[in-house]
């Protein structure tokens, strides 16, 4: 069988849209800060093995 789904745009499928895209952009957002925090530990972790050594 097949189903037929019906989108009706509502303002609250409007009000979801933006909500999506407001998530979508802290998840990208935190994302690229823990690529950052990430790279200043490994780059901290690898000086002090070389300060040690």
């Amino acid at each position: 069988m097949l189903y037929k789904v019906e989108i009706r745009k509502t303002k609250n499928n409007r009000r979801l849209g933006k909500q999506e895209a407001i998530t979508l952009i802290a998840l990208v957002i935190t994302i690229i800060l823990l690529l950052i925090l990430s790279g200043v530990v490994i780059n901290l972790s690898i000086r002090s093995k070389w300060a040690f050594s």
